[in-house]
């Protein structure tokens, strides 16, 4: 069972204390003590992975009754999800544990310009998060976050004018500042590093970086509101695969579902083999950096049920992305009363681009089986549109795969 684990028997027992301690905490839940019943204190990786995994409700629950305090400076408060779900409150201490972070990963230096373009306020913590970084880097800051479609071109010139080197936020609002930039004939010459975190990494990216700033590298992050970073990539790691935190225990589990326990005596979420969704798997990074690194397969949850069969809506999105002319896609699932009446896949398209609506329509019917098989009797109700803008989350510029929208 330890091949399973990022971190050798030697590394991580020695910090088994701080899951023992979050077991403890986990157990004054009155809903969470009966899961625990019986089951002994972890002092190796096999007890710890004999210990039941915790889900975001689950851990949800623990964080409204144990409502954590750090012991020094301020505790700040997070609505943790939001993106497909409903939002909850998480926790973290003023410096959101950057320090760990910076130990062992720099992408910025004190000469760098950085635009931190992710969401501030709004609850939402990687705006904060990253301010902590940059903090700790010494560098110069422009704390932006989101911007109205009309101030984009003014803000380009500011950044051309301050010689903006660096840039930070969800793959999402960074391909909105890199397209406006291309679309606008803006080269940023000075632009070498993009920071990213909350979303995987979107390689239609790419080809606008090296257009708008070549010189331009990503530098990424995986974690969440639960968990804070987990493990960072440099620009000689390939996108999806992460280097674990040594204050992070990743854990492969059935289904290749990866689930986390904190080795940090200081987390205030008492994080215990806590799945976030994700699937991956413990590789050799090419980067040639040891220890074992986390390659992230993407998310098991994005499979949603439509009139009772399971909609994988990432198998959709891989799909219709690969259609020429179509630079992003979402699925909006449409509910009345807790019935999908409705499933519309969104399209952005490349300026000038004819994508055949109807053909793409006809092929995803033919070729998905909940698709043609739940609206076989009103097949209308399944629809593809070109639109100007895919949903977004307001408060944190994520845009998710998938939508799920109740209908009065």
């Amino acid at each position: 069972m330890t091949d399973r684990f990022s971190l050798p028997p030697q590394a991580a027992e020695p910090h088994l204390n701080v899951a023992r301690s979050s077991l403890e905490l986990l157990r004054t839940v009155p809903e969470l003590t009966p899961r625990y019943a019986g089951l002994g204190e972890p002092r190796t990786l096999d007890d710890l992975a004999a210990l039941p995994p915790l889900a975001k409700d689950d851990l949800n629950i623990a964080l409204a009754h144990l409502e954590p305090r750090a012991e020094n400076g301020a505790t700040w408060l997070f609505q943790s999800g939001g993106s497909t779900g409903a939002p909850k409150v998480g926790y973290a201490p003023t410096g959101f544990y950057m320090t760990g972070v910076h130990g062992h990963w720099q992408p910025l230096d004190r000469e760098d310009v950085f635009v931190n373009a992710w969401g501030a306020g709004r609850m939402w913590g990687a705006h904060f998060l990253v301010a902590a970084l940059a903090d700790l880097a010494g560098c110069q800051v422009i704390a932006l976050g989101s911007v109205t479609r009309d101030e984009y071109e003014d803000w380009l010139a500011f950044f051309v004018a301050r010689k903006v080197t660096a840039i930070g936020g969800t793959p999402s609002v960074l391909r909105l500042w890199f397209a406006q930039a291309r679309a606008a004939g803006v080269k940023l010459p000075a632009l070498r590093k993009v920071l990213w975190l909350g979303e995987a990494w979107q390689p239609q990216l790419e080809e606008d970086m090296a257009v708008v700033a070549p010189d331009a590298r990503r530098w990424g992050m995986f974690g969440s509101t639960e968990t804070w970073v987990v493990g960072t990539n440099t620009p000689d790691c390939p996108a999806d695969t992460f280097h674990p935190l040594p204050e992070q225990l990743v854990h492969v589990g059935p289904d290749e579902l990866l689930d986390f326990t904190t080795l940090n005596p200081d987390m205030l979420n008492p994080v215990l083999r806590y799945r976030t969704g994700d699937a991956g798997r413990l590789v050799d990074c090419p980067c040639g950096r040891p220890g074992r690194a986390m390659r992230v397969l993407g998310r098991r949850d994005s499979v949603v049920q439509v009139r009772g069969l399971g909609l994988h809506v990432d198998e959709i999105i891989a799909q219709v992305e690969r259609e020429p002319g179509v630079s992003r896609a979402q699925v909006l699932v449409t509910e009345a009363r807790g019935r999908a009446c409705g499933v519309d896949v969104l399209l952005l398209t490349d300026q000038d681009a004819a994508v055949d609506l109807d053909r793409l329509r006809k092929d995803l019917l033919s070729a998905t089986f909940t698709l043609s098989t739940g609206f076989q009797h009103d097949p209308e109700s399944f629809r593809v549109r070109a639109v100007d803008a895919l949903i977004s989350n307001d408060r944190t510029g994520k845009t998710a795969n998938f939508v799920v929208r109740e209908e009065s």
